[in-house]
């Protein structure tokens, strides 16, 4: 591909170069490399872009600030990080013939998850893209980031073509949409899941949070697509009214939805009964996963499927054979006094809450709560999550999770000044370990915070540390040791 017909605004003397790639790291050009120099919060891409032109980029994309070389383009834009990643989608075809995407504080790895497990039973090629990585029928390759950068993106897109993958979901995160890393793909359904508190430490307030996660709606979505909202939110009228002025196509979901009506909730042991109506057909659902928010993921889940063309009947019989997503609401072993132990991803009041709520229906005893807070992020949530743990467990545990450069016992005292009641002990394995100890066979252990990681975070910077550390293994060796 040449690089006229990726760019426009390109001098004619330049624009029969070969384009060999896309980089926004100047280690990774190599001759023929379109070069993204951006401005970040920790580094400054301009300051590579020598650097960039001596490893053989073609073509610099930046600010009109910028310095760069006569020798190659300069792709000048107002937002060089829109222009790269509407070039880069250009560049790196084929792409999956649908593609979703979903949106929302809590609920999008579970909603991807979900989705991709409805395409796969209905017999298509099918992957998600998010917090757990890249996910298909056959493996699963972690990326670290919810949404990862935009040349890594659309290169997977580009490669799960290519592999006959013709379904793809995924994860639109505040900070992705912000930097413009889900741009340039014919996105046909975009969904909403819920919004409440989250990273105000990168966004600042409320309102700057919602109106990053609003661009999946405002901008990215096909102006002819569908949005599935999740109708039970505070925000979902919101949701749905800017989707309406847009001329959006909206399935709405929920017990105040329109198109998926849920009409009870019924638990059971092991998961819940749903009922639901759609177009006038009432469907029973024996759901194998238990907790309101579960329900609410596997019904948006639904609603993406029936809104990329599958058919309702096949949808909700498929969706009464999901299986648990990794770290949440897993249950990581059984005590040897009959004590389930859950894992959970909950790392914001509202998750922390439905955590709880969906395990208390199954709890004849005590609900024991193991949970703490990251270092360096939003710490205005931290006494919001520890007096939510008072009001509504049983007994609370406060220890460390990813504390980062921030000293671990001051995150736990935080947390600690709203919950005067709860234990603390720092050592994530010692709390785990004196909660299995003090369970009893009608009690349920919850470890909220950590899910799906493998690791616990210590430190920033250079001097940053990853401990290998995962709830679930730990809560087994723990449990094993006991019976031992």
């Amino acid at each position: 591909m040449r690089l006229g017909s990726i760019f426009s605004a390109v001098p004619a003397t330049l624009a029969d170069q070969p384009v060999t790639g896309f980089a926004i790291d100047h280690r990774k050009v190599a001759p023929g490399t379109v070069f993204g120099a951006f401005r970040g919060a920790r580094f400054n891409g301009e300051d590579f872009i020598a650097d960039a032109v001596e490893a053989g980029a073609i073509a610099v994309v930046a600010s009109d600030q910028a310095d760069v070389p006569s020798s190659v383009a300069h792709i000048v834009d107002d937002e060089p990080r829109r222009a790269f990643a509407q070039g880069a989608a250009r560049y790196f075809r084929p792409v999956p013939s649908t593609v979703a995407a979903v949106t929302g504080t809590n609920g999008k790895t579970s909603t991807a998850e979900m989705t991709r497990q409805l395409w796969h039973m209905a017999g298509f090629g099918a992957a998600s893209i998010g917090t757990l990585g890249v996910t298909t029928s056959f493996d699963q390759n972690r990326t670290g980031l919810t949404t990862p950068d935009i040349v890594t993106f659309l290169n997977n897109m580009s490669g799960m073509a290519r592999q006959g993958i013709s379904h793809v979901i995924f994860e639109a995160s505040s900070h992705g949409l912000s930097q413009f890393r889900t741009e340039g793909l014919p996105v046909k359904i975009a969904a909403f899941t819920n919004f409440s508190r989250d990273h105000l430490d990168y966004h600042g307030t409320m309102e700057a949070y919602f109106a990053a996660k609003m661009r999946l709606f405002d901008e990215v979505v096909d102006s002819d697509g569908t949005a599935v909202i999740w109708a039970d939110d505070p925000k979902s009228l919101e949701v749905q009214e800017r989707c309406e002025t847009r001329g959006l196509k909206t399935l709405s979901v929920g017990e105040a939805g329109d198109d998926i009506v849920l009409v009870s909730r019924t638990p059971t042991p092991l998961g819940q009964v749903l009922m639901v109506e759609h177009q006038g057909k009432t469907y029973r659902i024996s759901l194998p996963l238990i907790g309101a928010y579960q329900a609410a993921n596997a019904l948006t889940s639904a609603g993406i499927a029936i809104a990329a063309g599958d058919e309702a009947d096949q949808v909700f019989d498929h969706v009464a054979r999901l299986q648990p997503v990794r770290g949440r609401l897993e249950r990581a072993v059984i005590a040897s006094n009959g004590a389930p132990v859950y894992v959970d991803y909950a790392h914001t009041p509202d998750a922390l809450a439905s955590a709880i709520s969906a395990l208390r229906p199954h709890v004849t005893g005590k609900l024991i709560c193991v949970f703490g807070a990251g270092g360096d992020r939003d710490s205005g949530k931290r006494p919001e999550m520890g007096k939510i743990a008072q009001a509504h467990a049983d007994h609370v545990i406060v220890t460390d999770d990813n504390p980062r450069g921030e000293d671990p016992s001051a995150i736990r005292a935080e947390i600690l000044a709203a919950a005067p009641d709860a234990e603390d002990i720092g050592d994530r394995r010692s709390a785990i370990a004196h909660a299995l100890s003090m369970a009893g066979s009608e009690d349920i252990v919850l470890l909220a915070g950590k899910g799906h990681e493998q690791g616990q975070i210590i430190g920033r910077g250079e001097d940053q540390r990853v401990l290998p550390f995962d709830d679930v293994e730990v809560a087994r060796q723990v449990a094993g040791e006991a019976v031992a």
